[in-house]
């Protein structure tokens, strides 16, 4: 009698320590510790556009924008645009404050001159990730190497030698605004080596198309003054030019300007710069031959994208050409309304030939 009570006392304390381990609620698994791992379904994730001038430059800083609006349409993101101004002197003090005062996953910005404030602050903010877009950090030299810092870069070179293969050939064509002396022009914004970069490509593409070319080059040492832009344009446009590439940002819209003033024409840069201006101005975009596209806003929404998946390589750079669709040339209706069939073959055999590895594009990087 005693077993047999002994033995139930003995079951009944099993079954009490079994239902109790059912109560207990199941602690979650601990994810590996991982600045870098993105931000789960439950929350969106949330982004800073840090713009170091100003939106609506119809180029630039706008396609940065619009590739950031396509992430929050498309993935569910949420996102804020902080515009700081041109004024370089403000960047730095800019920056800080977004890191200590807003609330972000991921800061998105761009351009070379930012590249000393990332490599200060990013490692300072390990719970942070970077999107650095047309420049790259020296990850050798970062302490932590940047290891939350993913940066693009783009072979502008490549879509800018499009871009000079038809300018040489258009600018002999019989067309209104053209006149038959082989010279075209181009306006960069500064002389630093990424806007060098697109005019040793312009330069290559026009003299492999025609060798007597003469390309007139001028830097307006600015990005947001459109008065410079057209007084360098009209220039050109006075010393036989008829094809103006403006590789300016916001300076280049007075290029535009000088365009449509003089009857001549220009080569947009970043965007789409004839169909973002048709409704707006369209006698400026009838001015506007073509677009040599930095598709930032391709590469943006892609590195979001990438980010949201697990797949982003943080800790290093990524170089998108025209094989990653990272730059190209605009083929909008302008371009084929004024493009001859011969041109456009010219162009295209171009852009084949560099995908083939057949065209090496010449680079103002060492």
């Amino acid at each position: 009698m005693q077993r047999k009570q002994a033995l139930l006392l003995f079951l009944l304390a099993v079954v009490v320590v079994m239902l109790a381990a059912c109560a207990m609620p199941v602690a979650p698994a601990t994810p590996a510790a991982d600045a870098l791992s993105p931000a789960s379904a439950e929350t969106p994730l949330k982004v800073i556009l840090f713009v170091n001038g100003a939106l609506g430059d119809k180029s630039f800083f706008d396609s940065a924008q619009r590739g950031v609006a396509r992430a929050v349409a498309e993935l569910g993101v949420q996102a804020k645009t902080v515009e700081v101004s041109f004024d370089t002197t403000q960047w730095e003090a800019a920056i800080v404050d977004v890191l200590a005062n807003e609330d972000f996953d991921v800061m998105v910005l761009g351009a070379p001159p930012m590249v000393e404030y990332v490599q200060k602050y990013a490692p300072q903010h390990p719970d942070k990730r970077f999107i650095f877009f047309d420049a790259a950090v020296d990850y050798a030299a970062c302490e932590d190497n940047c290891a939350n810092v993913y940066s693009i870069l783009y072979k502008q070179n490549e879509g800018s030698y499009l871009a000079g293969v038809y300018a040489a050939a258009m600018t002999t064509q019989e067309i209104d605004g053209m006149n038959p002396d082989a010279i075209i022009g181009a306006v960069g914004g500064q002389e630093i080596p990424v806007i060098l970069d697109f005019l040793v490509g312009y330069e290559q593409g026009a003299k492999d198309t025609n060798p007597d070319i003469q390309v007139i080059r001028q830097f307006a040492n600015s990005w947001n003054d459109p008065a410079k832009g057209k007084e360098l344009a009209k220039a050109q446009y006075s010393q036989g030019a008829d094809i103006v590439f403006q590789i300016a940002a916001g300076t280049g819209q007075g290029v535009i300007e000088a365009a449509a003033e003089d009857g001549k024409f220009a080569i947009g840069v970043d965007s789409d710069q004839a169909l973002m201006l048709e409704s707006a101005n369209p006698e400026q975009a009838a001015h506007i031959l073509t677009s040599m596209l930095k598709n930032v806003d391709n590469s943006i929404f892609r590195a979001i994208q990438k980010h949201l998946d697990g797949s982003l390589p943080y800790g290093a750079v990524e170089v998108l050409g025209i094989a990653e669709g990272g730059v190209g040339l605009a083929r909008n209706k302008f371009y084929e309304a004024n493009t001859p069939d011969a041109v456009k073959a010219l162009v295209e055999a171009a852009e084949q030939q560099i995908t083939a590895g057949e065209i090496t594009v010449a680079t103002a990087f060492q």
